[in-house]
């Protein structure tokens, strides 16, 4: 019979270890939900929990922002909008601590510089993997894009389905929540935003 746990999953050998106390918590969060965490199929959720959560956080271990150190100067004279979409990530509301699921676009009007196409997915990631609201997510991926390669605009538009309401509370499943945050030429300009959200798909 296949195990439906992971081939690893119970191998300890390069797993983080997990504090007393953090297990407790999480074993007094099982008896307060109405479950016995002393049963055999909860035995080891506790240590699993704290393993998955600090890997849910792991952007709480980085600055985002290093990401976008390395420069290439020589673009052969390219100066129109750089745009990665449809950049899917995973984030966690920090009011429900409930799963945040969506895409990102990430565009900007380079000045005399550009990153590799993935950093942007690599800053996003990084702010995505900490507790989080979609609205500060937003501007943080875009100030930061905005301040280390000081381009003439960033644009980043958000869509995500929050767990908080699809899966409690007012359980309102299939609504997605859509955030921007447009700078320099695209907030200034008003041709630049309809040409940067029509090649995002909005």
């Amino acid at each position: 019979m296949s195990s439906l746990v992971g081939p690893d999953e119970d191998d300890p050998r390069g797993k983080p270890l997990v504090p007393d106390d953090v297990q407790d918590a999480i074993r007094t969060l099982i008896r307060w939900a109405g479950d016995d965490p002393a049963r055999e199929g909860l035995l080891d959720t506790p240590s699993r929990v704290a393993r998955a959560w600090k890997e849910y956080c792991l952007g709480y271990g980085e600055d985002p922002s290093v990401h976008l150190s390395r420069v290439f100067e020589e673009v052969g004279g390219y100066n129109e909008i750089v745009l990665l979409k449809d950049i899917p990530f995973q984030s966690h509301c920090e009011h429900h601590m409930a799963p945040i699921i969506g895409k990102a676009a990430i565009a900007y009007l380079p000045t005399d510089r550009v990153v590799g196409i993935s950093k942007l997915a690599r800053v996003l990631h990084g702010f995505a993997r900490r507790l989080q609201v979609q609205e500060r997510l937003t501007a943080e991926v875009a100030d930061c894009i905005w301040s280390h390669l000081r381009p003439q605009g960033v644009a980043v538009v958000i869509e995500a389905a929050h767990s908080c309401m699809t899966a409690r509370g007012v359980r309102t499943p299939g609504v997605g929540m859509i955030t921007s945050r447009m700078m320099g030429t695209f907030l200034d300009d008003p041709r630049s935003r309809e040409e940067v959200l029509r090649l995002m798909g909005y």
